[in-house]
């Protein structure tokens, strides 16, 4: 699964994409966001492969009724499994014409170890930005006219490294190779093709460390450069494979 990841800041997003901020924003380098904070985040989507536009984290339909189901239903799709996104209501439709890249540079997963959860921070090894195959899609409010556009970030089945570090769940969200990122985006994609490029990503090509536990401190706030830096736990030093981690 991919509840918590991190963002570069506007610049480095730029010139990794080609593409620009749809309107002036405040947006800023964020070092941890969680989905259950819905926050606004940038991705590039099919309709528009030159900006970089915020939407929130948490995918409502279009044909959702009202903003009590739009509440509920988000909460549920903050992430999709790429197996089912053809089959799925929730995101069939997405999955059939609305298509993005989720923007980051690193996401973070537990592993559970005789009983309690470790947090990891995962990049790839040349620690450059990467895009994680999303889809979203805009809703309105009918009793306000307000417009929401959302999204979710597509998971696959966890590679080695993965398997190792989310050993519960083993999944991983879908990181596309930088050559299949506007095969993505193509609008006259096949599913074939399209469930051809959600695969798991090339272990040798990334990296992954434990991190302290101010990742989910409720009086501290996580999202400083604090969250990214390496923290050894004793008690894991000992198991086999772990040093191959790092």
């Amino acid at each position: 699964m991919c509840y918590r990841y991190s963002v570069p800041g506007p610049d480095l997003l730029v010139k990794r994409f080609s593409a620009s901020f749809s309107e002036k924003t405040s947006f800023k380098r964020q070092y941890h966001v969680s989905s259950f904070d819905l926050p606004k985040l940038p991705v590039i989507t099919n309709e528009n492969l030159k900006q970089i536009q915020l939407f929130t984290w948490g995918l409502i339909p279009f044909w959702v009724k009202d903003m009590k189901t739009a509440g509920e239903m988000r909460l549920k799709t903050m992430n999709a499994r790429a197996e089912s996104i053809y089959e799925k209501p929730s995101f069939r439709h997405a999955a059939e014409q609305k298509h993005c890249l989720i923007l980051a540079d690193g996401f973070f997963e537990w592993q559970e170890y005789h009983g309690k959860n470790y947090p990891y921070y995962i990049r790839l090894k040349d620690h450059e930005p990467f895009a994680m195959a999303g889809l979203w899609d805009t809703w309105v409010d009918k009793a306000t006219s307000e417009e929401l556009r959302t999204y979710t970030v597509i998971t696959t089945k966890a590679n080695i490294l993965m398997e190792k570090i989310h050993n519960k769940k083993k999944r991983m969200p879908v990181i596309l190779r930088r050559e299949n990122e506007e095969e993505w985006l193509r609008a006259s994609l096949k599913k074939e093709t399209a469930q051809s490029l959600l695969s798991p990503y090339d272990e040798q090509e990334m990296e992954a460390f434990t991190i302290s536990r101010l990742i989910t401190s409720k009086q501290r706030n996580p999202n400083v450069p604090e969250v990214l830096l390496p923290f050894m736990y004793p008690e894991l030093q000992t198991k086999a494979g772990q040093k191959n981690l790092f």
